[in-house]
């Protein structure tokens, strides 16, 4: 599982394996970021369970990666997703022994 995860303002998004999801200011947004400069479709992010790639929806504002401008990348834990204002921390939420039954 991934997990993104903003300051300002507060939010988390979580992420499984084979999942393909939308950001934006738009309902119809996977993952709806209601701030400034954010487009109504703003990129698509896929996850696998070893990586996560983020593709640009051809947003006004672009998408962002560890403060470089990309149209796709791929992200990985400890990454900065920028999409308006909005920075989004990628995180790596492995299974612990207690919850793989190991334990």
């Amino acid at each position: 599982m991934w997990i993104l995860q903003s300051a300002e303002p507060a939010a988390t998004f979580r992420l499984t394996a084979g999942a393909v999801k939308t950001v934006g200011r738009a309902p119809r947004a996977d993952f709806i970021v209601d701030a400034a400069l954010v487009s109504r479709l703003h990129c698509r992010i896929t996850a696998t369970a070893d990586k996560l790639e983020v593709v640009d929806l051809k947003s006004t504002n672009g998408t962002f990666v560890n403060g470089k401008r990309v149209a796709k990348a791929q992200l990985a834990d400890g990454d900065r997703l920028r999409v308006g204002r909005v920075e989004l921390t990628i995180r790596s939420a492995k299974a612990s022994p207690e919850r793989s039954g190991r334990g």
